[in-house]
């Protein structure tokens, strides 16, 4: 348990200091294209064009930002085989915290007395569930299981990003929440796939699992990119967590056999519950989009980001 929680831990580190990297990265390329008056950036909705994803996505933050991703993908994929899924995820999706206090120093934007109480509440919530977590489930589910799987995902994350593309500059939390479902079924996925142990080549890629992983994972990489780059990193990342969190947790309890221990059911439902309550609420006041700071020039002196949010 102690290391599954410590995986989970570095996981979700990796994951907060990514998110604010990629986003320095997507909003620098972004002021580029404004700069340049680009006529190439948005779609006609609005939206960030797949150009304008392309640009941001090679800036070194986002780049960096992106290899602290795969590493907390890594370490996240772990955590899910030694964690109930509900704690596991939850514990992930507490990069939120990460996320919310770098941007203070990296995108200059100071919290609010609520937001700093909501990240209170999900740090809270996290102890709960550490208390009240039993044992991880077997993993082992039905073939029909598996096929659903990527059935749902290519569902959710083809349509997810018509739906973005279609309602442009509006769509940010839902693309950060689409995001965290593709995230979401990552865990899932991780749980049940077949072919790990005993490791077995030839069955790990028969098994449907494994393309419903890399779809959402893909996909939802992009959908998080867009997220970064037409909203509020905090309310994207809010969204995110309330995708890779409910559904997984639900998942794993009513699927999979995984529990609580025994008579401390009330306090993983309250725990998870406060969770969810607390990213939703950083959510409702995270800063306004265009609240992050421009980026100096490199050749200015004064680095430091001035904050431009009040409370």
């Amino acid at each position: 348990m102690i290391i599954g929680l410590l995986t989970a831990v570095a996981a979700s580190a990796c994951y907060g200091t990514g998110s604010v990297l990629q986003a320095v990265g997507s909003r620098k390329s972004a002021r580029r294209e404004a700069a340049a008056a680009s006529t190439t950036g948005t779609t006609q909705h609005g939206g960030p064009s797949l150009s304008s994803t392309a640009k941001a996505a090679v800036t070194w933050e986002f780049m960096v930002g992106t290899v602290l991703d795969f590493l907390g993908f890594g370490l996240g994929a772990l955590a899910a085989r030694m964690l109930p899924l509900f704690l596991s995820q939850t514990v992930i999706s507490a990069n939120l915290v990460v996320t919310a206090v770098l941007s203070i120093k990296l995108l200059g934007i100071r919290l609010t007395k609520p937001e700093w109480l909501s990240i209170g509440v999900v740090c809270s919530a996290l102890v709960l569930l550490a208390t009240a977590a039993g044992h991880e489930g077997s993993g082992e589910a039905a073939r029909s299981t598996h096929w659903w799987l990527l059935i749902i995902s290519l569902v959710l994350m083809i349509g997810g990003t018509i739906a973005v593309r279609l309602l442009g500059s509006k769509s940010a939390i839902l693309a950060g929440l689409l995001s965290g479902l593709g995230f979401g079924a990552i865990g899932v996925g991780v749980r049940i796939l077949d072919g790990i142990d005993p490791f077995d080549l030839p069955t790990l890629i028969a098994d449907p699992a494994l393309y419903a992983i890399l779809i959402s994972g893909t996909i939802g990489m992009y959908l998080h990119t867009v997220a970064l780059q037409i909203g509020s990193v905090n309310g994207a990342t809010a969204a995110l967590v309330v995708g890779e969190t409910v559904l997984p947790g639900l998942i794993g309890v009513l699927m999979l056999g995984d529990t609580s221990r025994d008579g401390l059911a009330w306090m993983a439902v309250a725990g998870f519950l406060l969770a969810v309550a607390g990213a939703v609420a950083v959510a409702w006041y995270g800063e306004p989009e265009g609240a992050a700071v421009p980026e100096p020039e490199p050749e200015a002196r004064d680095l430091t980001p001035t904050p431009t949010k009040t409370g």
